[in-house]
């Protein structure tokens, strides 16, 4: 589905899932002002295109005892042969890493690091990153506080 082809209720659909994933297909029904059917059929449509990745649920990271996030700027080398796919298993491989993003700038990646305290980041950085030979430097930036953290899209601009 391209997005110029989202109508009013697709998105008011997408809204409200993101907000919570497991209301009644009635509930949503009620919401957009259609029926049941087409409700369940627009999300199967959307499930089915890709548009809805998968369903999950968001946990609260300090209450699991991760209490340390990190926002780490990793720069490769360019000349290793291998480097790029090497470091991208290993973020694919690794819990620690939530988030990762190829970026422009001074550093390759940007990774979201969430550990428990200190000492289990530095374990991260000198048992996983510092080991993938590619990788040639790591600025880390330390979250003091999360000022905002949103996991929905905005599908209503």
């Amino acid at each position: 589905m391209e997005s110029e082809r989202f109508d009013r209720a697709s998105r008011e659909i997408l809204a409200a899932l993101q907000d919570d994933c497991r209301q009644s297909t009635q509930a949503l029904a009620d919401k957009v002002g259609l029926s049941a059917t087409p409700v369940w059929r627009r999300i199967k449509e959307l499930e089915d295109s890709g548009v809805i990745r998968r369903h999950v649920a968001l946990v609260d990271r300090e209450k699991l005892g991760l209490n340390i996030c990190v926002l780490a700027n990793v720069s490769l080398v360019r000349h290793s042969e291998g480097a790029v796919e090497q470091f991208e298993r290993l973020v694919l491989a690794s819990r620690e890493i939530i988030e990762c993003h190829g970026i422009t700038g001074e550093a390759d990646y940007v990774i979201k690091v969430v550990v428990p305290d200190m000492k289990a980041y530095d374990l991260f950085l000198q048992g996983q990153i510092f080991k993938v030979p590619g990788v040639a430097s790591v600025r880390s930036n330390v979250v003091l506080r999360e000022v905002k953290y949103e996991t929905a899209l905005p599908v209503n601009i």
